[in-house]
């Protein structure tokens, strides 16, 4: 079976770009999970950091992941569509890809505690029985997971019986243990506590945040918007995104006035920690599709998007590349075992630190693929995918 070609599509590889975008900037907020707050700057600098730690979380967080898993679930359709056209079931390769990014994961968890690609993976697995399934019962599907079913089973049961306790803080004490290693340990020590402590805490977390369930429904979405082709420009496609643009800008709104009033309203601190958890998805889904519609429509209204949205295609088709790499690098630069600069750098400088990662990053993918055809960690990917495949296109 030859190698499947890459039928990319422009618009979908910006959009992944600026999620990542998104990604390496809230992570160097973050100082990749080790917060910490300068308390030796001056007044100015406190205050111009809590505007941009504020703006960015509000802006990003939970969007950018949100949009880089719902790409995720559209490459699995390009993939599977490609093979479909050659009469070949990709499924069970699939499955050896996403074992495949398994691997990875836990190369790149080595190095960083936070770590998404095994999350992808799992779910990328379980999820591959749908891919023949219909449009409708990927719509079901898809708005089942979303509504995050588990958090609404606890919190309604968490109503019925007060006394009922079961808070979202089975990560934490595992924090707690690796966050000295972070702040202190060798690298050999930081290795072996991010691979052991902190992909307990990061996968508890995950759980703990509803990004499971989130994230399998995006995954799904994901899988539905490329087969609608809603992503290649059409009468149908900019109809589409304008109900999308109109309807989550609606709904935004009241999610948002339900977040932050509702809470005071509710007694059971079970029943809160998990309508904390809902919402939160809710309201991160919805403003993340109200960006992807407009840039989705400002790209249909310029016929192959403006320039200020091309010049990031490049950072996208690398994104498997530059999202591990960014890692190496952002925790080389702020824990203990690299320059330790968690202690000097507010949201300011961190903001300022992530673009400058973007940047050289950005400025290597052009060099690279000016020279091949994918990025190097993406090579590696697809060769692994199809090996013992015969005959090897190209």
């Amino acid at each position: 079976m030859p190698m499947l070609n890459n039928n990319r599509i422009d618009l979908v590889d910006a959009l992944r770009g600026f999620a990542l975008l998104a990604i390496v900037l809230l992570h160097n907020l973050e100082h990749y999970n080790l917060y910490f707050n300068p308390t030796d700057l001056p007044d100015w600098m406190k205050s111009l950091d809590g505007v941009v730690w504020n703006t960015t979380f509000f802006m990003m967080a939970g969007k950018a992941f949100s949009t880089f898993a719902m790409l995720f679930g559209f490459s699995f359709f390009i993939q599977f569509e490609s093979a479909e056209k050659k009469q070949y079931d990709f499924r069970w390769r699939f499955v050896w890809r996403m074992v495949i990014l398994i691997a990875i994961s836990q190369v790149h968890s080595l190095f960083y505690n936070g770590d998404i690609l095994l999350l992808y993976a799992i779910i990328g697995i379980m999820l591959t029985p749908l891919c023949k399934a219909s449009n409708k019962t990927l719509l079901f599907v898809g708005i089942f997971l979303l509504l995050q079913p588990y958090e609404i089973i606890m919190m309604s049961y968490a109503f019925i019986n007060p006394d009922f306790v079961m808070l979202n803080d089975l990560s934490w004490p595992y924090y707690d243990k690796m966050i000295e290693v972070m702040k202190t340990g060798t690298f050999t020590e930081a290795l072996y506590s991010n691979i052991t402590q902190g992909q307990i805490w990061n996968n508890l977390w995950q759980i703990d945040d509803g990004r499971f369930f989130k994230t399998s429904g995006l995954f799904v979405f994901g899988m539905l918007l490329g087969r609608m082709k809603y992503f290649i420009q059409s009468d149908k496609s900019e109809k589409f995104w304008h109900k999308t643009l109109l309807v989550n800008a609606l709904a935004y709104i009241p999610l948002y006035l339900m977040k932050t009033e509702l809470p005071a309203l509710i007694e059971s601190k079970t029943a809160l920690s998990q309508f904390n958890v809902a919402i939160s998805a809710y309201t991160n889904v919805a403003f993340m599709c109200i960006l992807i519609a407009c840039f989705t429509l400002i790209w249909f209204s310029a016929g192959n998007g403006y320039k200020l949205q091309r010049f990031i295609i490049p950072f996208g088709r690398m994104s498997l590349t530059n999202y591990v790499t960014q890692s190496l690098i952002g925790c080389y630069i702020y824990l203990n075992y690299g320059l330790g600069l968690y202690e000097k750098t507010g949201a300011t400088l961190s903001i300022l630190i992530g673009l400058t990662i973007f940047c050289a990053q950005l400025l290597f993918s052009q060099w690279w693929l000016s020279r091949h055809r994918q990025g190097p960690f993406e090579t590696v990917w697809k060769k692994l995918t199809w090996i013992n495949s015969a005959p090897k296109g190209k």
